[in-house]
């Protein structure tokens, strides 16, 4: 790790000035996912812009139309707040399963948004094929060991999967993103996460100067009965083999789905939006043999990449367990 100067502004503007004054300097929240790249040799900032403890940054608001997270909000706080628990489930599930008790109480909100993929060849220098960490150098991953790799979203240029879990649940509940740089900007969470494309190393569409200041989750009757299912290779601390955040709407008769959400995590190059299955479920009937032929719709367009090609099977199935568990199936 190299020597850095450390600062701690006591406003966002004068901390997005420091950061835009210095090429290498980044902002510092929980620190959970930096810090780790900063020991992997994967980033080498000269300054740290502490922005943990900027005034109401980590705010939890509740409101009749939805609720807004302060970036710098810890994670265990937002799993255990009560409006959380009553009116967004899954998200709460997301954000227990999402780390060990003592990574939470220290991660931020915000960077939880920004960690970066999990992919041995990105964490490793060694490695010198890694468009993510060098433009240009190749993916290391996709004739090396990608049993962990994504099977959608993908590209010639990487395979990496993005590795959270919250991100997910946001994604199915159509989460925005406000970002402060001088100007308020918002963006929808689908469009947070940039497509691999030509460029895998620039993931969203911010810059390294503009601070991510809340997250906004709209209250809607998917969310109250939303449900987070992670499957993964051991019960412990793990990433996911497969993850999938739903939620369910169902009409006055019980039987017939008005609202549905499905995101997919573990097995793509983003929080990933499975909106055929979505399409395929509603004002159908809520029963197995309709959710299992929808969800395989979930994986048009998987490629296996030689040693991850379980996931394109274990999706479909995780995604239709998670409907099932939240409708009372399972």
């Amino acid at each position: 790790m190299n020597n850095f100067e450390y600062s701690r502004p006591e406003t966002a503007e004068a901390a997005i000035a420091a950061v835009a004054g210095d090429a290498k300097a980044r902002f510092l929240a929980g620190g959970t996912t930096l810090i780790d790249l900063m020991k992997c040799d994967v980033e080498a900032p000269t300054h740290l812009v502490d922005v943990s403890r900027l005034p109401g940054l980590d705010a939890i608001e509740v409101g009749p139309g939805g609720i807004r997270i302060g970036a710098a909000a810890k994670m265990t706080d937002v799993a255990e707040h009560p409006a959380v628990a009553r009116d967004y489930p899954g998200m709460r599930e997301a954000l227990l399963l999402g780390a060990s008790t003592q990574l939470r109480n220290m991660a931020s909100i915000g960077g939880n948004l920004m960690q970066r993929t999990r992919c041995s060849y990105f964490r490793d220098p060694s490695y010198a094929q890694c468009n993510k960490r060098k433009p240009g150098s190749g993916c290391a991953a996709i004739d090396g060991v990608n049993r962990g790799h994504a099977i959608l979203g993908t590209s010639e240029l990487c395979i990496a999967t993005y590795p959270g879990d919250f991100a997910v649940s946001l994604m199915a509940l159509d989460a925005t993103v406000h970002v402060q740089n001088g100007r308020a900007t918002a963006f929808p969470i689908d469009d947070f996460f940039l497509p691999y494309g030509p460029s895998p190393h620039i993931e969203h569409p911010i810059g390294r100067d503009e601070l991510i200041v809340a997250v906004e989750v709209p209250a809607s009757a998917a969310a109250r009965r939303s449900h987070y299912l992670k499957v993964r290779d051991r019960e412990s601390y793990e990433f996911a083999a497969c993850s999938a955040a739903v939620g369910l709407e169902l009409e006055p008769d019980g039987r017939t789905v008005r609202d549905v959400r499905v995101a997919l995590g573990g097995v793509a190059s983003k929080p990933w939006r499975a909106r055929q299955v979505e399409a395929a479920l509603r004002g159908k009937t809520f029963d197995e043999p309709t959710i299992r032929r929808a969800c395989e719709l979930a994986v048009e367009g998987a490629k296996d990449w030689g040693h991850n090609g379980f996931k394109i099977t274990l999706a479909p199935r995780v995604a239709a367990r998670a409907l099932m568990q939240v409708g009372g199936l399972e």
